[in-house]
């Protein structure tokens, strides 16, 4: 195991714990294990890693009963920043018992024909965002982090964006990135989606218009200042389901929760309280009294 994973399994043991550690091996191992964990009656599952590997845990476990924890080891781990979970593993760990069980929604993605179905817990995008995440250099990610996504986003603005359609139960809006998201931060820099919460049943969903990709010099301002939702060309809404669509044949990717997730067309909902989290307490008394205020 990696020396700070080593070190997390040593300090929840320390504290009674009985850890029994899973590497995995490859794309859609960590679903396969959290899977057979929940049906073997483990009484907590914890994912080491980004938010990547968390998604593929939580996949092995919607609709359980059992909690899922996160020692945060990623690039941006977005979970951890949203709620104030440490970013080390170890330090993690050792607050691992500090925290609290939280029923939470997340995002279902279904493709076209309903055969393929994912679930996220932070966010899907579909256009700008994605198409970074899809060709960005896995080198660059390793050396730079966070950095290779900044340099990929900035590299977007010699070419035209494509564009998609984005279905709400009561219009049609027409964008190059829409971002569906239940938490707050994006990328662990930035908060785009102000009016999302893990502890509220809906989506709170963010359009942006236009294929002109300066346009998203504004748009980034407007981020950095928290008025994306003023700005002429954004729509700021929440919705509990939407359909992607690309338009004119063009090829729009997906991504879930920072990985690539194919292409569109492609529906989302949320599941309301589809899957138990560890949360800091200060975080979800924080959050409910947002929610219930």
């Amino acid at each position: 195991m990696p020396g700070l994973i080593a070190d997390a399994v040593r300090v929840l043991a320390e504290c009674g714990h009985d850890v029994e550690a899973r590497p995995t091996a490859g794309p859609g191992d960590a679903t396969s294990i959290a899977r057979a964990a929940v049906d073997g009656e483990a009484k907590l599952v914890l994912a080491a890693g980004g938010d990547g590997t968390i998604n593929e845990v939580l996949n092995g476990m919607i609709g359980s009963q059992v909690p899922l924890g996160v020692l945060p080891a990623g690039t941006a781990n977005v979970l951890a920043m949203e709620t104030g979970i440490p970013t080390s593993p170890p330090k993690a760990a050792a607050v691992l018992g500090e925290m609290q069980a939280a029923r939470v929604a997340t995002g279902l993605v279904r493709n076209a024909d309903g055969t393929v179905r994912r679930h996220f817990v932070c966010m899907a995008g579909a256009g700008l965002d994605a198409h970074i995440v899809a060709y960005i250099d896995p080198g660059m990610k390793r050396r730079l982090g966070k950095g290779a996504y900044w340099i990929a986003g900035f590299q977007s603005i010699a070419r035209r964006l494509v564009e998609l359609d984005a279905t709400l139960p009561q219009s049609t809006h027409r964008c190059s990135f829409a971002l569906a998201s239940l938490v707050r931060n994006y990328g662990g820099d930035l908060e785009i989606a102000l009016n999302a919460s893990l502890l509220s049943p809906h989506f709170g969903l963010y359009l942006f218009e236009g294929s002109n990709p300066l346009r998203y010099l504004k748009y980034l301002t407007g981020v950095a200042l928290r008025n994306a939702a003023r700005l002429k060309g954004v729509t700021a809404t929440n919705v509990t389901r939407l359909a992607l669509d690309p338009v004119n044949g063009s090829k729009v990717h997906l991504q879930l929760d920072g990985e690539e997730a194919g292409t569109l067309p492609a529906s989302l909902e949320v599941v309301p309280d589809s899957l138990t989290l560890l949360l800091p307490a200060k975080f979800l008394e924080k959050e409910r009294a947002r929610w219930t205020t």
